[in-house]
Parts: C-alpha cells; sequence; structure tokens
C-alpha cells in the first residue's frame, strides 16, 4: 500500500485488486439471484409435475423432467457467472452477458409452462444487460 500525507495524519490508498463498481455489482447480485429463481423452478418441476401449467400445442414442447434440468444447468452457470462478475475477474462480463442471454431465452420458452416464473427470469437478465451494456456515471474512473 502507498501512504501519502504530511505530519501526524495521511491517507491510505489501495494499489491491488479489482474493484468492483455499482453497475457491475448489480448485475453480479441480480445473476446470482435468477440462479436461485432458475434452482426453485428446477427442483419445483423436478419434483412435482402439478407446478406447471402445460399447454397442449406448444411448439416447444419437452418433457417436464427436461425442463427441470435445463433450469438446474441455467442455475448454476448463471449464479457462478455472477460470483464471478462480483469476485471482478475481466472475462466475467461478456461471459455475464451471454449467460443472461441464455437465461432470458429460456425463460421465454418456458413461459408457457409457467407465466409468473418466467417472466420474473426475464425482467431480472433484462436488468443485467441494461446494467452491463449501458453507460452508467459510476462507470466513470
Amino acid at each position: 500500500m502507498a501512504q501519502v500525507g504530511h505530519g501526524g495524519a495521511h491517507a491510505v490508498r489501495r494499489t491491488g485488486g479489482a474493484r468492483v463498481r455499482g453497475p457491475a455489482r448489480f448485475a453480479g447480485i441480480m445473476l446470482v439471484l435468477v440462479g436461485a429463481f432458475h434452482l426453485a423452478v428446477a427442483v419445483a418441476t423436478v419434483a412435482a409435475d402439478l407446478f406447471l401449467v402445460v399447454l397442449g400445442s406448444y411448439v416447444f414442447g419437452y418433457d417436464v423432467a427436461t425442463w427441470g434440468w435445463l433450469h438446474l444447468v441455467l442455475a448454476v452457470l448463471v449464479a457462478a457467472t455472477g460470483i464471478g462478475l462480483l469476485a471482478g475477474g475481466r472475462p466475467s462480463r461478456p461471459a455475464a452477458l451471454t449467460a443472461a442471454v441464455l437465461s432470458a431465452v429460456a425463460g421465454f420458452l418456458f413461459v408457457p409452462y409457467q407465466p409468473l416464473w418466467s417472466l420474473l427470469i426475464i425482467a431480472g437478465d433484462v436488468a443485467v444487460l441494461w446494467s452491463l451494456t449501458g453507460n452508467h456515471p459510476a462507470d466513470a474512473p
């Protein structure tokens, strides 16, 4: 650490480590939260088939267990990406964007099965995408 100052009082400035700024911190927290939502949907889908509202003529109709496993994989992927973003890793920003897009697409395809959970997941993903791609005052050095 470098110390700057005169006399008895001095300021300490940190010189190492990555600092996660506001929008990236928000996106990381939201990704972990969206991962938790995917986990809740996965557990409920695999544990009880009564959780889903199954429509008869849906183009992207898969087995209920398939949706459960897909949400479980997305839960791990999205939450891990959020943790990586919070840790301040440089390649985590594009990975977070990719994970949010994949999560939103899966949420969109899952809307006929469980509309409220899907819209909640999509809203979280949109917030992450806005946070990571917008030009925010907190991003300034």
